[in-house]
């Protein structure tokens, strides 16, 4: 080989490149909408998995369905009326929003996601599903208030994470 000459590539494998970066106005938007978010979290996602469910039923299996019953008490962290699985989402959903600046404020939460999603057989085409079914409960759940520059700006943020996600999961 000559002194300059980089070896042939030996594997086909597509290079780890990691998600489009998200862009400043989505970051901006993302901690801007973050407290109203906040506010009303567990009404998205619980809104988000009921239509996911009703529209969606061959997405059921892939989830522990008694994480999904709605109990009184505050039993398994929700709050009373809300599963343990929709208040789990929304402290995600809002611990991203919160930290989409700086994403090393989340700790081993998305290691921790990784590991679920790969131990429930969680795939890339189940990603639009799930996304699809969380921006429309966004809406849903903020009505006006959430302007299709919100909603894009969420999108975006959805796609950064569900990229990251299925990367580290080898989807």
């Amino acid at each position: 080989m000559a002194p300059n000459q980089q070896p042939a590539a030996t594997t086909t494998e597509k290079p780890i490149t990691g998600p489009k970066p998200m862009s400043a106005s989505t970051i901006a938007i993302l901690k801007a909408t973050a407290p109203v978010v906040k506010e009303h979290g567990t009404e998205i996602t619980s809104t988000m998995y009921g239509t996911m469910f009703s529209e969606f039923p061959e997405v059921q299996n892939l989830f522990n369905m008694s994480h999904h019953r709605v109990a009184g008490s505050t039993k398994g962290g929700a709050a009373p009326g809300v599963s343990r699985q929709a208040s789990a989402l929304a402290n995600a959903v809002i611990g991203f929003a919160a930290n989409c600046d700086q994403l090393g404020n989340l700790g081993d939460a998305v290691p921790r996601m990784v590991h679920k999603h790969v131990s429930l057989d969680i795939r890339a085409e189940h990603y639009p599903i799930v996304g699809g079914c969380l921006l429309r409960a966004i809406k849903i759940v903020l009505g006006d208030a959430a302007t299709d520059e919100i909603i894009d700006a969420w999108k975006e943020a959805y796609w950064f994470l569900a990229d990251l996600l299925i990367q580290a999961e080898g989807n």
